[in-house]
């Protein structure tokens, strides 16, 4: 029997777009909130859930501990922890995603104990885990790493002065989640704040859970709290609409980003600015215009200037790769520096074979020379937020590119293929038939 095709796009470039387009829920709230569903016996229900590969894993791994977890709609799922089991983890399905992690603080704060396989997700440098660690054990855990994570609390959580290590996204959510199911108050410090973490704090609060601080670095919990059920609705994706202004930029298009989620977007819209690249806002949409100067703006008294990505509310690390396609097509130089992951910027070899002008200095820092004519290639997609950029590449290329591994891609972007077909883009999708 032969195997399955591997899924590709086939890429027809330099076409011109315009419409209007609708950001997903955020991938990056959606799984720590499936996650925190947990933290309640009473029935969650969420909307706007983002329907893609890794939200579909972490639904298959949440209904193995025995939770009732249904879709009942494209993008709703409802969500009953009514008894939860925290043994027998798959661990094929937690190599998939990182979220898988996520699991740790609910478990633990719900079953006092937790096995989890260890966790997968992109490959984009070393991603540390320590944080969670550090704070679950400030916490009342325990635990012990071997093949698998073995964590425990017999004594039960209890509330407590925390101090993260690093602004974590994920360490903090843990936290979060723990505390909320922890007695006594916990007192995070140096917490992370992006979108996402308020967005699961504001459901933590839903549910009942007592929660100060939200969208700033410290925040206080007040654990012990009854928990209840609650409806809750993701909040649209920034890392998205990044990857839509970028889009736009690189096409010479207009596109409409409607209910882009403004407020969370002045870093991302300060960084394509530096890129000659400027954005309007009505209401709630984010509108691109097709002309635009994509001159670089250089430093005080014409030095090279530099885009840098930092814990938020700086540009985010997950829109640094966008930002590298678009800078290609921007007149001007421009020093890219990437200080969060250290094998992120390895996909720029792929762009300049392209024909981009590009130097990667290290594996943190590359200078970006624009504008240059790209062709089309053959492309594999090594993780998410790189897969996308090369899809932006090939979509503003002369000619026909292949972009093969796009199980990556479909991990955080839902159906891009048909929502940029409808803006005028014409990618084919080849290989196995989609899942969802």
């Amino acid at each position: 029997m032969s195997a399955t095709p591997a899924v590709q796009f086939i890429v027809e470039g330099g076409r011109t777009l315009s419409g209007s387009i609708r950001p997903s829920g955020n991938k990056n709230a959606a799984l720590p909130i499936v996650a925190a569903a947990l933290c309640t016996e009473h029935p969650v229900t969420l909307e706007n859930v983002p329907r893609i590969r890794d939200l579909e894993t972490l639904v298959e791994l949440v209904r193995s501990l025995g939770v009732s977890i249904d879709w009942t709609a494209r993008n709703t799922l409802q969500i009953h922890a009514k008894t939860v089991t925290p043994a027998g983890i798959d661990r094929e399905l937690s190599k998939k995603i990182r979220g898988s992690i996520l699991l740790a603080g609910p478990l633990l704060g719900r079953c006092g104990r937790v096995t989890l396989p260890p966790p997968g997700g992109d490959v984009i440098g070393r991603r540390r885990l320590d944080t969670h660690f550090l704070a679950l054990e400030q916490l009342g855990a325990r635990y012990d790493l071997t093949d698998v994570i073995e964590m425990e609390a017999p004594k039960g959580l209890r509330g407590a002065d925390v101090f993260l290590d690093e602004p974590s996204v994920t360490g903090t959510e843990n936290a979060m989640m723990a505390a909320v199911l922890a007695s006594g108050t916990t007192v995070l410090r140096n917490a992370a704040s992006e979108p996402h973490v308020q967005d699961l704090a504001h459901f933590l609060v839903a549910i009942g859970g007592k929660i100060e601080g939200i969208g700033t670095n410290q925040l206080t919990i007040h654990g012990g709290a009854t928990l209840g059920p609650a409806t809750h609705r993701i909040g649209p994706d920034h890392i998205e609409v990044g990857s839509f202004i970028g889009l736009a930029a690189v096409t010479r298009s207009e596109l409409r980003v409607e209910r882009a989620g403004v407020e969370h977007l002045r870093s991302t819209l300060m960084g394509f600015a530096r890129l000659g690249i400027e954005c309007r806002t009505e209401g709630e949409d984010l509108i691109i215009p097709a002309s635009q100067s994509r001159l670089v703006q250089a430093d005080l008294g014409g030095h090279v200037p530099t885009i840098s990505d930092q814990p938020w509310p700086a540009f985010p690390a997950d829109v640094m790769s966008i930002a590298i396609v678009t800078a290609t097509q921007c007149e001007g130089m421009v020093m890219m520096h990437e200080k969060m992951f250290e094998s992120r910027m390895f996909f720029v070899d792929k762009l300049i074979g392209m024909g981009a002008r590009i130097v990667l200095c290290d594996p943190h820092r590359a200078i970006v020379s624009g504008p240059s004519r790209l062709r089309g290639t053959t492309l594999e997609s090594p993780d998410i937020r790189a897969g996308m950029a090369m899809l932006l590449a090939a979509l503003c290329a002369e000619g026909t590119s292949v972009i093969n591994n796009v199980g990556q891609i479909e991990r955080g972007y839902e159906r891009i293929d048909e929502r940029l077909n409808a803006l005028g883009a014409r990618i084919e999708r080849v290989g196995d038939r989609r899942t969802s």
